[in-house]
């Protein structure tokens, strides 16, 4: 089903995509410890799961976007109902199992972040084949006139695969936007990203531990990572790596160069939850505007250090987006 807030008129240059979304819930809790009951703060609820997230941030930017994701039960009626709350344009698959919850607690004597992560609703193929087909059938057929609204220019696939789909669905999803002219950016990691990038994608956002562990290789120093990013576009197999370092930031690679940008001295408050969400939601943003690889990585890296700065999974705000970007250091050209 198609929510409300699909309805709006701002045309959707932007979809995402999540097959595993979760109604995220947020608490603190003074210590965790086992046994003992653990008294807890308020409860937050967010619609969570990857795509989600990044579909939030971009509508925060201005981004003409839209949330594709698979949903069934209360929870995910649920989350639906608080990205309609966001005006998020939402568009709603319906699947027989019930959408997952996730639960974040903070331990506010050290500020250490605990996430439980519960694995989601099996998902049959043919509840993918039917998300895929309303996709695709979206766009018009290859040499046609494309008639108003402007045509989605980008797929944004994040998060992990829920139980029940093979690890080559976003493989299938890449030679799909090929097909009809898109470009595809992708987070996920495991076999279903290595399945992805033999298919070859326009964007990958791996973190170090999930490039370390897709080439099989310790990749201990910025020479190896350098080295590692570009073999992937070197290959065909993504056409621009950003590659999170967490605490060192950011790296940035391209047929055209390279570029690298720390992160800034920013504490988690509230927890990381989101953070390298935010950091590709901008960076899209970014580069779907036109900014050169150097300036929209900076965007990525603001986006990244707002996440830390909001309880949960709320996300980074505008402002402090706009206001960090300006701390971000000139990305060094490697």
């Amino acid at each position: 089903m198609v929510t409300a807030a699909a309805m709006q008129t701002r045309p959707a240059g932007i979809v995402t995509l999540t097959l595993n979304p979760a109604l995220d819930l947020a608490t603190t809790t003074a210590q965790v410890a086992p046994t003992h009951k653990l008294r807890c703060g308020p409860v937050q609820r967010f619609p969570g799961g990857g795509g989600i997230n990044v579909a939030r941030v971009l509508h925060r930017l201005g981004a003409g976007v839209q949330a594709w994701t698979l949903a069934g039960g209360a929870a995910g009626a649920q989350m639906g109902a608080l990205l309609a709350a966001e005006g998020v344009a939402t568009r709603l698959h319906p699947i027989a199992g019930d959408t997952r919850e996730n639960l974040s607690v903070v331990e506010t004597s050290t500020g250490r972040e605990f996430r439980f992560v519960l694995p989601g609703p099996d998902v049959t193929p043919d509840e993918w084949q039917a998300l895929l087909t309303d996709l695709t059938a979206l766009m018009p057929e290859p040499g046609a006139e494309r008639a108003a609204p402007p045509a989605t220019r980008w797929w944004v696939a994040s998060g992990s695969l829920p139980p029940g789909l093979p690890d080559t669905i976003y493989a299938d999803l890449a030679h799909a936007a090929r097909r009809q002219g898109v470009r595809l950016a992708l987070d996920t990691s495991g076999p279903a990203l290595a399945a992805a990038l033999q298919a070859g994608v326009a964007l990958v956002k791996p973190s170090l531990r999930e490039l370390r562990e897709l080439l099989q290789q310790p990749l201990e120093g910025p020479a190896d990572w350098h080295r590692a990013a570009m073999s992937l576009v070197q290959q065909g197999q993504a056409e621009v790596v950003a590659l999170s370092l967490g605490e060192q930031g950011a790296l940035l690679a391209t047929p055209g160069g390279t570029w690298q940008a720390p992160a800034l001295p920013t504490v988690a408050q509230h927890g990381t939850t989101g953070a390298g969400d935010c950091f590709l939601a901008a960076l899209v943003w970014a580069l779907d505007r036109g900014d050169a690889p150097p300036e929209a990585l900076r965007w990525g890296i603001a986006a990244g250090a707002a996440a830390l700065q909001s309880p949960g999974t709320s996300l980074a705000a505008t402002a402090d987006v706009q206001r960090l970007v300006a701390q971000v250091p000139a990305p060094t050209a490697l």
